[in-house]
């Protein structure tokens, strides 16, 4: 399989396999485009014998250096955004490489989900280490949890495995840690006192996200149990 690429077509059909059967040809397209180039490094890692579980271990590693380079210098978050944009990536090409290669396993799909909620709390330390309120990077994280924790058990309870797709999914998040620690970087710049205050904005964003992504989770779950019930 290795030395065999997928096309498109193919390699979509069995991501959508994986991802309750969201197609990615009829994405939106950013989201398309950002899946066709995660299919490419994929393939090109696949044939350098490079493991899916490599991947996913760089990127925990590039997510630990988030809040690490976060707090060295007055455009420390900046660096921390381009680690979170290179953590990001790492995180759409493991399971490239996983298809690529037919290399799916039930256990690298359990270590990609850990590997995620670990990258997002690494990325809320930084947010924290930035400037902000601890107790509302606590709300965030557990929200943000609480959201995957949910939909975990509805697929054990019978749900689809996607369900709905809310405004508190992990691309948000993403969206949410790279355009904060880039903001706040860039604020920082202008005046130091900036930069927390405007990570205190993102934190309160991510949030409110989390906290109405979760609510559609929850309305959508209980109607599809209740249904199949």
């Amino acid at each position: 399989m290795v030395g065999t690429r997928l096309r498109w077509d193919e390699y979509a059909t069995a991501w959508a396999r994986l991802h309750g059967g969201f197609d990615p040809r009829v994405a939106a397209p950013v989201v398309r485009a950002w899946l066709r180039f995660a299919y490419h490094v994929g393939y090109v890692l696949g044939r350098l014998r490079v493991s899916p579980t490599a991947v996913t271990v760089a990127g925990v590693l590039l997510c630990l250096c988030v809040p690490l380079f976060s707090v060295r210098s007055t455009q420390g978050p900046i660096v921390g955004a381009l680690f979170v944009l290179l953590a990001s990536v790492a995180d759409s090409v493991d399971g490239a490489v996983a298809v690529a290669t037919g290399r799916t396993t039930r256990l690298g799909y359990v270590y990609d989900s850990v590997a995620d909620r670990l990258g997002e709390i690494a990325w809320l330390v930084a947010f924290w280490l930035v400037g902000a309120p601890g107790a509302m990077v606590v709300a965030a994280g557990a929200l943000s949890w609480l959201h995957e924790y949910v939909r975990a058990r509805a697929v054990a309870a019978g749900m689809r495995e996607l369900g709905a797709i809310t405004v508190g999914e992990r691309p948000t998040r993403v969206c949410v840690a790279l355009v904060g620690l880039l903001l706040a970087g860039l604020t920082g710049l202008i005046d130091p006192d900036l930069a927390a205050g405007t990570i205190t904005m993102a934190t309160a964003v991510w949030v409110l996200l989390a906290g109405f992504g979760l609510g559609q989770l929850l309305s959508t779950v209980r109607r599809a149990l209740v249904d199949a019930g």
